[in-house]
Parts: C-alpha cells; sequence; structure tokens
C-alpha cells in the first residue's frame, strides 16, 4: 500500500510531525510512505476561475504552483493522511489552500456527471492540538467529514490528541494513537 502523509505544520519538528514519525515506525514492512511537508510548498489559494471544471477527464489548476504536484501525489496513493495542528478550531494556513483547491481534483459537481478523481481512496486525520478535544475540535472535524465525503474518500478516522504542547511531552498516548491510525489506514 502507498500511503501519503501531508502535514501541514509550519514547524517541521513539531508536535504533529513527532506523531507523524510514529506512525511511520507503526506501519510495516510491505507499505511505502511518502511525507510532504507543505511548509516546503508553494499552494496558493483557490481564485474560483472554474477552469478546473472544463475538462472531465484531466484533474489539476491552472495555477503555477505545487497543488498540481502533491495532487498527483494523492491520485497515486493508495491512502492520505491530513495531518494538522488545530489553529484557531480549525486547519493551519499552509494546510487551508490545499484543502480549498480539492475543488479541482473532482468534475461535475451538482450533476449525475460527478465523479472525484480521488474517489476509493482511503483518507484519515490527525490533529494535535494545544489544549482539550471537547469543544475545540468540531470545526476541524467537520470540515475534514464534507472534505472526505465531498471527493467520494474512504473515511478511515479523525485522530485528536489533546495538550499537545512540546514534542518532548508526547508520550504512549501519541504511540496508542499513531498505532490506531496506521493499523486502520493498512487493514
Amino acid at each position: 500500500m502507498k500511503i501519503l502523509t501531508i502535514c501541514g505544520s509550519p514547524r517541521k519538528k513539531g508536535n504533529t510531525g513527532k506523531v507523524l514519525n510514529m506512525f511511520n515506525d507503526e506501519i510495516s514492512d510491505g507499505h511505502e510512505i511518502e511525507h510532504i511537508n507543505l511548509i516546503d510548498f508553494d499552494v496558493k489559494g483557490c481564485i474560483g476561475c472554474m477552469k478546473c471544471q472544463e475538462d472531465s477527464e484531466e484533474p489539476g489548476c491552472v495555477q503555477n504552483d505545487d497543488a498540481n504536484s502533491i495532487f498527483g501525489k494523492m491520485m497515486d496513493a493508495d491512502a492520505v493522511v491530513y495531518a494538522s495542528p488545530l489553529y484557531c478550531w480549525s486547519f493551519t494556513a499552509q494546510m487551508k489552500p490545499l484543502i480549498d483547491r480539492h475543488f479541482c481534483m473532482c468534475f461535475g459537481y451538482g450533476t449525475p456527471e460527478y465523479k472525484s478523481f480521488l474517489e476509493g481512496k482511503k483518507v484519515a486525520l490527525l490533529v494535535t492540538c494545544g489544549g482539550p478535544i471537547e469543544e475545540n475540535t468540531e470545526f476541524i472535524q467537520g470540515i475534514f467529514d464534507n472534505l472526505s465525503g465531498f471527493m467520494n474518500m474512504n473515511n478511515a478516522g479523525k485522530y485528536l490528541l489533546p495538550s499537545c504542547t512540546e514534542p518532548e511531552a508526547i508520550g504512549e498516548e501519541g504511540k496508542t494513537l499513531a498505532a490506531a491510525m496506521a493499523k486502520a489506514i493498512t487493514s
């Protein structure tokens, strides 16, 4: 199985990156993992031009940035993990433009011809929070549920780790969460 992890943290060695490393350690042999740190990529926001809806056979966006290469990697993968620290109840500024640009990965929204170029792929959400999960993560979970549903992806779960103040403080709870996510993605 080919797994793509997309990390939206602005800190490469932060809490989210540490849990993703734990996830990588839990993946058994025979699976291939590719990791993308969005902080290293140029992904602009959607400009609403609708050019992506002109060709039903070729997904992609007319903007000249790194989004199309990331979407190509998503199409090649069997599973995708969106990983982000919680910033103001949502995804980070690094992740949000990529999420908005997912519209170029489908065609014919609202018509019988609708199709998603990511349909059937497994998808999971990893969120690290500085505070509690309750009354804090509903918004980000809703965005993920809407996105995975809109793209007809197979939701393998939402993995939320509260009270992540420093990477050094992530212990057994992080390992347990990473193991559960690895099992859900690979089974």
